[in-house]
């Protein structure tokens, strides 16, 4: 399943980098969550379905003129659970880019195939805590 899960969540990432919230959720389950809860800002809390889930990103992406994620690894959770360690890369309408890139880890649940849960870390310790990873 490892490789299964690998491929759903880089289909994800590369229609999330070109703005294609459908495609991000191509495979995703109709009541797929989004636990954004540990954020800060507008775009923060859990938002169920499709519709929350596109429009906190709408609102996440607009003030930008362009965000990139990149998965840099996967770390098998368990059979259900993927952890993606990424970093972002943030340049605003005018052009001035966030120094450094932003890294974070995520945890993805896929199960028979469809995304149902995804919980957003703003560090990747916080993500390996939650998966109870850490050391």
């Amino acid at each position: 399943m490892s490789e299964e899960k690998d491929v759903i969540v880089r289909k994800a990432m590369e229609a999330w980098n070109r703005g294609d919230w459908d495609g991000v959720l191509k495979d995703a389950a109709p009541d797929f969550v989004l636990d954004n809860s540990t954020a800060m800002g507008e775009w923060r809390g859990v938002h169920h379905g499709a519709d929350q889930v596109k429009a906190m990103w709408q609102k996440f992406t607009e003030p930008w003129e362009s965000v990139c994620i990149e998965i840099s690894e996967f770390i098998d959770v368990s059979e259900e659970v993927v952890l993606t360690r990424q970093k972002a890369h943030f340049v605003g309408r005018d052009r001035i880019e966030v120094p450094g890139p932003v890294r974070s880890g995520w945890l993805w649940t896929i199960r028979d195939g469809a995304l149902v849960h995804l919980a957003v870390y703003a560090n990747l310790d916080d993500a390996l805590e939650a998966a109870g990873l850490a050391e």
